[in-house]
């Protein structure tokens, strides 16, 4: 029996997939714990025209994320840290300040979008992963400077 999935599972497969299973498992399991449809032509016409429209969509943000990602990356970033003696810096900084760096600049990244594997501890310049969207990334140059004020 061909089923419609509704739903993402884990042994079957994704959310609007067609699959084939045993007709007990659909009729018993499936179908009354609304995880899937019967495939009928109407159903499998619905489904095409939901995945039409779900790529376009996706296909949307995909674009502007790439919009993003090229203003992300002409941005300058300059983060000032206060420093002791021998040019040893005090705490550290991390994905929480890179982001909030981007929302004074106006782009709305959350501080999860910022992929840095640990905080950055030393003065220099880094090259800093934003990711956008699963497909889109920018690299943002962050340069952690001294602060001239402190």
């Amino acid at each position: 029996m061909e089923v419609i999935l509704k739903q993402d599972y884990q042994s079957l497969g994704n959310a609007m997939d067609v699959v084939r299973v045993r007709d007990g498992y659909a009729r018993n399991f499936l179908i009354p714990k609304g995880v899937a449809v019967l495939a009928t032509e109407g159903n499998k016409r619905m489904v095409a025209e939901t995945k039409k429209m779900t790529e376009k969509r996706e296909g949307k943000r995909v674009g502007t994320a790439k919009e993003l990602a090229k203003k992300i990356e002409s941005t300058p970033c300059t983060i000032p840290v206060n420093v002791g003696e021998e040019e040893k810096m005090f705490g550290s900084v991390g994905s929480q300040e890179i982001a909030d760096f981007l929302k004074r600049e106006g782009f709305d990244v959350e501080r999860r979008s910022v992929m840095l594997e640990e905080p950055i501890k030393e003065l220099g310049v880094y090259e800093i992963e934003i990711k956008l969207h699963r497909q889109v990334s920018a690299t943002l140059k962050v340069w952690v400077v001294k602060d001239e004020n402190a």
